[in-house]
Formats: structure tokens, sequence, C-alpha cells
């Protein structure tokens, strides 16, 4: 395999340059599975491991290998570099892979991701894919297309730092097409919107326009909306299962279960995600500025510069509201999550605090009794 065709570029280079002297290699996470990862490296794909020292290391759960991640691991071949190879009286050059299941090292750092909060109480951060281009945000005609979801998507797609497409699937399915398209248009702002169908293939060369060799591209959208045949679509033959979403509901069970990374025969990779249920906001400044961009622009002209565009007299952005300027269900939406991201702001200050709190404190052992002395 070619790192380029993989995604390496200038930028993981550079990342990668202090590792080289010590016989490592790169790698891309393929496959997450429990206790390890499929890589696709130069030599093929090869089985890694995480040893207890990252894992020791790790302050949670997404600074661990992710699918989309480029790695750096030891062959099972080359020792650990010794004091004296590491100061460069000798050199470590990498030996070929074997079979054996390759060590994980370190995890480079990502240039964009995707994000959510892990589902239920903890306030943790999920990594659902790293080092993304483009992610198409698919929404299925025969679902209906929930843009309050959408909103959500877009925000922490553009707060990763990924380019957001909107797909609009099962096209051939669709009731009051033109209505809809305006709804989502007044969501999407400046980001494209493709009508497609996998099943009778349109809408699939435009869709492959913003697939380029060397680049990544996700898709996310709920469990039944097509994704996955969306992707064999694209790759010309049936890759991932699909199942049929049932007409009563117009819902279906997760085909996907994991997260994969598949290289595209014209080349571009795709990663495949499960059918997401809940898509709980995590720290997102920027993207909800990104996704709301009429309401911080309208708010600049606000009265007072915190102002939290509900109750505020002299508010900008209430006027618009009242004046029909921007719509009360975009105005409802932009709160509900404004307030979100703040509340979880909040809250990982203060579980911040109680952990450096017991860090300081003392342990019973630790403590000593001067009044003797």
């Amino acid at each position: 395999m070619d790192l380029k065709q993989l995604g390496w570029r200038e930028y993981f280079d550079n990342e990668f340059s202090k590792y080289r002297e010590q016989g490592l290699l790169p790698g891309r996470v393929a496959i997450e599975n429990k206790h390890s990862y499929t890589l696709f490296t130069e030599e093929g794909a090869v089985e890694g491991v995480v040893p207890g020292k990252l894992l020791h290391k790790k302050t949670s759960a997404a600074d661990l290998p992710k699918v989309g991640d480029w790695v750096v691991f030891r062959p099972v071949s080359v020792e650990p570099a010794s004091h004296e190879e590491k100061s460069g009286s000798q050199s470590n050059k990498p030996s070929a892979l074997t079979d054996d299941k390759v060590v994980i090292e370190a995890v480079l750092p990502r240039f964009s991701r995707i994000t959510r909060k892990v589902p239920g109480k903890e306030h943790e951060e999920q990594i659902l894919a790293a080092n993304i281009d483009t992610a198409f945000l698919v929404h299925a005609f025969d679902q209906g297309i929930n843009l309050r979801r959408l909103e959500r998507y877009l925000v922490m797609v553009h707060d990763g730092g990924v380019r957001p497409v909107i797909l609009l699937n099962k096209v051939d399915l669709a009731k009051n097409l033109e209505q809809i398209l305006n709804d989502v248009k007044q969501v999407a702002g400046d980001t494209p919107i493709l009508l497609t169908s996998a099943k009778k293939l349109t809408g699939i060369d435009e869709l492959k326009k913003f697939i380029k060799i060397g680049e990544t591209v996700v898709f996310i959208g709920p469990s039944g909306a097509g994704k996955s045949s969306l992707i064999n679509a694209l790759y010309g033959e049936e890759i991932q299962a699909t199942i049929e979403v049932r007409e009563s509901d117009g819902k279906g069970r997760h085909t996907t279960t994991w997260r994969e990374m598949i290289i595209l025969p014209d080349g571009g990779l795709v990663i495949d995600t499960p059918g997401m249920r809940e898509f709980h906001m995590w720290l997102a400044d920027e993207g909800i500025q990104e996704s709301f961009p009429e309401i911080f622009e309208i708010g600049a002209n606000c009265k007072f510069r915190d102002c939290s565009h509900t109750v505020e007299k002299g508010c900008a952005v209430l006027e618009a509201v009242q004046k029909g300027i921007i719509p009360k269900e975009r105005h409802q939406s932009y709160v509900k999550l404004y307030e979100e991201i703040r509340y979880l702001n909040e809250e990982i200050k203060k579980h911040t605090y109680m952990m450096k709190k017991r860090r300081r404190r003392p342990r019973f052992d630790e403590i000593t009794d001067d009044s003797d002395e």
C-alpha cells in the first residue's frame, strides 16, 4: 500500500520524523477491535496492540487509537532502541513485518476529528473518526428529514475541522421534495446538498467528485438512512451488509456495528459508522458559530456583548426573530444547543477541579504528626 493513498501527508511526515531513527513505522487504523487494531501499512494489513505504558499515560479513551488515526508502531522483529542507539551511535533500521501482532507506541496528532459526548451520564469525549477530510451527513426521505439532528451533526463536524456535505438519500421515495429542500437549505448555509439514491444510483457520480485520492470521507447518520448502501454503490459491489427498513415506521436495525475504513477502487478512503440514535454535543464553540452564522452576525449588534439571545432588552437576535428574519425554530434550536454546550463546559470544569483536588490531597500514610517535635 502507498502511504499517500492511505492519507499520508506532510503534516504527518513532520510529526513522524522523531520516530524514524528509532526503527519505528507508521500505520493507519482501519478497524478498532476490543483488544487490538487492524492497521493499514506499506507492507499490507497487520494487527496491532497497545502496550500497558500507553494505556497508563492516557487521560481518557479519546487518547487511544481510533479509526482513521495514524499510529507509530514497532515491528515485532525490532527491539526497543538502547541508549547508545538513541544517541545515534548505531542505526536501528526497521525489519520486515512478521505475522505476529505489532506494538503501537504512539498516536500521531490528529488534524481533524468527529466527536460527540459519550452517551449516558459520563462527561467524556468519544472520537467517532479521526483525520477526516469530508463528512457525508446522511438523512433519508423515507425516515423524514430531522432538521434539528442535522444541526447537531453540522455543529460537531464544523468544530472538528471537517468539511460537511449533506446527503438527502432515497430521493426516489421523496414527498414534498421542494419544501423539504428549502427547509434543509435554511439549516445548511453554505454546505453542499446532494440528492441521492443508492438503489437507483442517483447522484453517485456527483458524490464521487467529493472523494479524491489520498483523502478520507466518513458517512454519518441514523440507522436505516442508507449509509452502507451508498458505500456499496461507490465501491461498485456489495461489500457492506445492508438490511431493509421496515415500511411501518421507517426504522431498521444497526447493520454496521463497528467503524471500518475501506479503500475505494478509484482511490480515496471511506469510513462507515454505525447508526446513531443519540448524538450528544461535545465542546464546540467554533462549530456552533459556523453552523449558526446568521445568529452570530446579527448578534454582533446586540446591546450587551455577552447577550444570551433569550430575554435581554436590546437583543438584535430576538428582534430578528420577531420580524421573521430568523425562523423561530432555528432560534430555539440554537439556544438549546448553546445551553447544552455551556452546561457541559461547566460540568467538565467541576470534574477537572475535583480530580486535581483529589490528586493534591495527601494519602493517609503520607500524613505525619509533628506535635511531638
